[in-house]
């Protein structure tokens, strides 16, 4: 008769076979189960592991790195156009009122806005990489839990980080009854896994697994590090449209005085640039998650060998209708299932931040062989 197993992390004893412990949840040793032996074919996504096989994670890892940094750079650029506009309109103000002449395209109040704004989109790339996982945390009202308050969500959290090889991430909760779940941060040895309460109360174990999966996915692919600079940048540049408008509607030295050409100009494309910048903006982050989902649902089949546990957790998450308090439109793209509302396939690859979740589940399917 084969002994009674005990619990690597509390020390009870469990009854043999029994892959969790059953008093704090921690593996004993059988929490990943292989998945069925791929034919030769390997590479052919229709048979069983063959998507898996085909799937280039370590591509996919060098390609979020690669376009983080485009972001910050597009994101910085626009922000420094911007600026130059703002400073343009106002030095043409103060030069309409004193009737001295101006340039338009060599503005020293444009240079000058473009300068503090490039300096203000440098400091913001430096904090939302020193910091962009506490500000990400804090927007979704996120609290970090330890494993005393969280015990079964930490040793999930724990085993997929083993699996992935990867450090174990901050484990945080959202106190809210949605179904919902994020990862963020901007290295893997710096990230954290946030859940809500709703989702612990309504997943088995393995589907609770399967989506930590998933976060661990994230994480591991580094889509977590372009995802948080999505949020913090998409903030920032709505922010700074916004101030440009209101400078607009509220600078009253300028209004009702005749306007030279270059003046008219400036403040017709200062309007165009502060309205379509955020749009821009908004779009970059609508188009970032689609494919990264689909590889974060196919890492967590990877990690966890059980896609049947990915699709039972979908399921539940599509079929609730309890609405997330928490959430906030700048972070909507990380997290698993979009908090706003799910994604018909006629939405397009325009303006949704997740795939439908059909189109996610029916890959799952023909990952179960």
């Amino acid at each position: 008769m084969a002994a009674a197993p005990e619990c690597p992390s509390c020390g009870v004893a469990n009854p043999a076979g029994q892959a969790f412990c059953s008093r704090c949840g921690g593996a004993l040793g059988a929490a990943l189960r292989p998945l069925p032996a791929a034919p030769a074919a390997a590479g052919d996504p229709a048979a069983p592991g063959g998507a898996l096989a085909a799937t280039d994670f370590r591509g996919a890892a060098r390609r979020n790195q690669q376009n983080t940094w485009r972001l910050i750079i597009i994101m910085v650029v626009i922000g420094g156009l911007l600026g130059y506009l703002v400073g343009a309109v106002i030095e043409s103000a103060v030069r309409d009122g004193q009737g001295a002449a101006f340039d338009p395209f060599g503005s020293a109040g444009g240079l000058a806005g473009a300068a503090v704004m490039l300096a203000a989109g440098l400091a913001w790339t430096v904090v939302a990489l020193a910091w962009g996982d506490r500000i990400v945390l804090s927007l979704a009202g996120a609290r970090e839990v330890g494993e005393d308050a969280e015990p079964v969500l930490h040793h999930v959290v724990e085993e997929m980080a083993i699996a992935a090889g990867v450090a174990k991430p901050r484990v945080a909760v959202i106190d809210s009854p949605a179904l919902n779940a994020f990862a963020t941060g901007m290295r893997p040895d710096r990230s954290a896994v946030a859940v809500t309460r709703g989702l612990l109360a309504a997943l088995t174990r393995s589907e609770l697994q399967a989506v930590v999966g998933h976060e661990m996915g994230h994480v591991i692919n580094l889509d977590i590090r372009y995802g948080t600079a999505v949020g913090i940048f998409v903030g920032l540049i709505a922010l700074v449209a916004d101030g440009a408008l209101r400078i607009l509607r509220f600078g009253g030295a300028a209004r009702g005085r005749d306007r030279r050409r270059g003046s008219g100009l400036l403040m017709i494309l200062l309007i165009l640039f502060a309205i379509l910048a955020p749009l821009a903006a908004r779009l970059v982050q609508m188009a970032i998650s689609r494919q990264r989902e689909y590889l974060a649902d196919a890492t967590a089949v990877r990690l966890t060998r059980d896609p049947h546990a990915l699709i039972g957790a979908l399921e539940k998450l599509g079929g609730s209708s309890i609405p997330f308090g928490n959430a906030n439109r700048a972070i909507q793209h990380l997290f698993i299932v979009n908090p706003f509302r799910d994604f018909a396939a006629a939405a397009g690859a325009l303006m949704a931040t997740h795939p439908p979740l059909a189109a996610r589940l029916a890959r799952l399917h023909a990952l179960k062989g």
